[in-house]
């Protein structure tokens, strides 16, 4: 296994330790910092989240710059990624934070693509990620990181950023979704 093989399976084993620091109520204390005040555990699991997520650049830019893209690799990345912004959407619904519906919107076209990512990858096509769900992945990121830090910096201003921040990731699930199936159906018919 090469090393940004290593780094995107690095990223799943960091998905335990995430939901244990959130979701155990350890008694760490409160943190004020920007702005806004949080749990400690709500910082060390937005930390631990942020740093998963910037895994995800880290592990394609390797690849690509070494040019040790595997087909391993292109199965694996997304899969870590849709399960890191799942466990961490869950606990963000868990604690209040986010709304169970645009969660089930997101995890569901996560699952969605998933399943037609292995109906290819049967027929032989492994399809890497393009530039929407890249997209897609950033603004999810941004918006769970907003959420995960209880809108730091924004809250003084009484400025909804977090929430904001979680309509744009819909919408651009939604679309990287509907970009992925229109691209791809295609293929998945020719291989049958």
């Amino acid at each position: 296994m090469n090393l940004p093989n290593k780094i995107t399976v690095s990223r799943i084993l960091l998905i335990p330790l995430f939901m244990i620091i959130m979701i155990v109520p350890f008694s760490w204390g409160e943190i004020s910092l920007l702005g806004t005040t949080m749990p400690v555990t709500h910082f060390v699991g937005a930390l631990i989240y942020i740093f998963a997520s910037v895994t995800d650049w880290v592990d394609g830019y390797l690849a690509r710059k070494h040019n040790l893209v595997t087909n391993l690799g292109k199965f694996l990345d997304p899969l870590a990624d849709k399960l890191l912004v799942s466990s961490a959407l869950i606990v963000l619904v868990e604690l209040g934070f986010a709304p169970a519906w645009i969660v089930i919107i997101i995890i569901s076209r996560e699952f969605a693509v998933t399943g037609l990512r292995l109906l290819l990858a049967g027929g032989g096509e492994v399809v890497a990620a393009k530039m929407p769900g890249k997209i897609k992945m950033w603004a999810q990121t941004v918006a769970i990181s907003a959420l995960l830090l209880h809108n730091i910096i924004f809250e003084a201003f009484s400025i909804p950023f977090a929430d904001i921040a979680l309509w744009v990731a819909m919408f651009f699930t939604i679309w990287s979704g509907w970009d992925y199936f229109a691209k791809n159906m295609q293929v998945f018919r020719n291989s049958k």
